[in-house]
């Protein structure tokens, strides 16, 4: 990682950022916010992580989610079900922000950042990846697993008392994605990543 100058995102201090050894990280010099961090394996570790991601938003997208039993009848919903059952019954806002946030979002997200970490394993990268990487970078905060997760709860909790409920492959696919999604950010070393993209494109940025 090269010395740089940064602004610390909780005081807005500038400061520069020196020289971190793998697994190091540098805080702020006022308020002890993190503001680099150099991980052990910056290229293979996100990779295993966004492969395994991949997997399991497929999984999350293409299993069911629960099946509800009562009165003898048993019904299945998906992530994609749940959302269109939303838009049918006249919540349209409501089911076009689940959709994005639950299902669009996330596989565009790991999409796009497994494009980037296959592409940059053998430089140089191809100089498009960079526009990967800002799709990567603008999509990520849309990525709301954990809501739907903390909303999935609180639906299991009232609809218990009325039904069978019967956890499908589904959740336990988006309780893993809720957990794996910031391991990549964690372990994602955007410099490394930008300045191989950075070299196919011929700059020294």
């Amino acid at each position: 990682m090269k010395p740089q100058s940064v602004a610390c995102h909780g005081c807005d201090l500038l400061q520069r950022i020196p020289l971190l050894e793998p697994g190091g990280k540098a805080r702020c010099g006022r308020c002890g916010e993190v503001l680099a961090v150099h991980p052990v394996h910056p290229l293979d570790t996100p990779l295993a992580l966004c492969i395994a991601a991949a997997i399991l938003v497929v999984i999350a997208n293409a299993s069911p989610l629960m099946s509800l039993s009562a009165a003898g009848r048993t019904s299945t919903t998906t992530l994609a079900g749940g959302a269109y059952e939303m838009w049918i019954r006249g919540s349209e806002v409501t089911a076009v922000v689940v959709a994005f946030c639950a299902v669009v979002a996330p596989i565009l997200y790991i999409t796009a950042m497994l494009a980037v970490m296959i592409a940059i394993q053998r430089p140089p990268a191809p100089a498009w990846m960079g526009d990967f990487m800002r799709l990567a970078d603008r999509l990520r905060p849309w990525s709301m697993n954990e809501v739907l997760l903390l909303g999935i709860l609180v639906a299991l909790t009232k609809i218990a008392q009325l039904a069978d409920v019967i956890p499908g492959p589904a959740l336990f696919a988006v309780a893993a994605l809720v957990l794996l999604l910031p391991w990549i950010a964690s372990t994602f070393d955007a410099g490394v990543v930008w300045s191989r993209i950075a070299w196919s494109a011929g700059s020294d940025r």
